[in-house]
């Protein structure tokens, strides 16, 4: 059965029934179609969820029913009584097994985006539930095109994500977000070169979203400190030359999986041309100093006057 509006759900029932296995396909995160939309129906003008919701509990809860949501009807091969169809499922990004339908998730998302059901006259967040009776009772997250912000960004931060957090003044959440890319956005948020605002959108009405700005901003605004890390340990070593933006990463990223990281640096000071490379009008030295110590705490070893294959782990 191809559509979960009223009439898929009623033929859905009647099939079900009469004893065949039915498969409803919907597009949509939700059964229920226009109807769930509409106050009254014609011409009785009934509440129009009155008489939906007891139809979308009792296809849900029918044995010869399976709902597929989120899925397309592709192709149809062969002939009636004896036939092939293809469906597209489309990933949910929720587990509808798990999510219990509290809408804490929703409370807590910074994405607004036009509600479809309200026909755009209202927003709603990018993880959403259709409406309160929806059937399955479970949210979904709408993931469209990737922003070229994003896709121009060298490290790939997710940059809608947390400039979205700031938007909504969560910084400490907005810091992790860039942190899973980045560990020293307080000075890439002084010195990146910011292609990510020449690919911006905003430009196109305006002015680019000052996306460089925004991490150092939320760099500035959060505690000295990374988050506590914890890692199942690994008995691999990790040698990695150079103490650079690439290094630093990379050491970091490597801590997180949990291997033992050292850095060898050929120069008495850690940060490679970071260090003694920009001037302090750009980069003040204690904005890198106190990022690299973040990284130190996390476990990673620094080795200084240590150039290459002169040195030991």
């Amino acid at each position: 059965m191809v559509g979960g509006g009223i009439g898929g759900i009623q033929a859905a029932l009647d099939l079900a029934e009469s004893g065949y296995k039915v498969y409803l396909v919907e597009k949509s995160p939700a059964i229920g179609g226009v109807m769930a939309q509409l106050d009254k129906t014609f011409p009785t003008l009934d509440c129009s969820m009155c008489i939906l919701s007891p139809k979308l509990i009792e296809c849900g809860r029918h044995p010869n029913i399976e709902l597929l949501s989120c899925s397309e009807l592709l192709e149809v091969d062969g002939e009636p009584g004896n036939f092939k169809a293809k469906v597209l499922k489309h990933p949910r990004y929720v587990d509808v097994t798990k999510c219990t339908g509290c809408a804490e998730c929703a409370e807590v998302c910074p994405v607004e985006v036009a509600s479809e059901f309200e026909q755009s006259l209202a927003a709603r967040k990018a993880i959403f539930r259709p409406f309160a009776q929806a059937f399955p009772n479970a949210f979904a997250i709408e993931k469209r095109e990737r922003a070229p912000c994003t896709l121009t960004c060298p490290a790939g931060t997710n940059v809608q994500g947390y400039v979205a957090l700031i938007a909504k003044k969560k910084y400490e959440e907005a810091l992790s977000l860039i942190r899973e890319r980045l560990p020293i956005p307080g000075v890439l948020g002084r010195i990146c070169p910011a292609p990510c605002e020449e690919k911006c959108n905003r430009q196109l009405l305006d002015d680019p979203i000052a996306i460089r700005s925004l991490k150092r901003f939320a760099a500035d605004m959060s505690k000295d400190e990374l988050p506590p890390l914890e890692v199942e340990e690994k008995e691999e070593k990790v040698a990695i030359i150079g103490s650079g933006p690439a290094g630093l990463t990379c050491a970091c990223q490597l801590r997180r999986e949990g291997y033992k990281v050292t850095i060898f640096e050929a120069l008495p000071v850690v940060g490679g041309m970071l260090y003694v490379g920009i001037p302090d009008y750009r980069l003040p030295k204690e904005i890198l100093e106190k990022e690299v110590e973040g990284i130190k705490r996390l476990g990673v070893k620094i080795k200084t006057n240590a150039p290459p294959f002169q040195a030991s782990l």
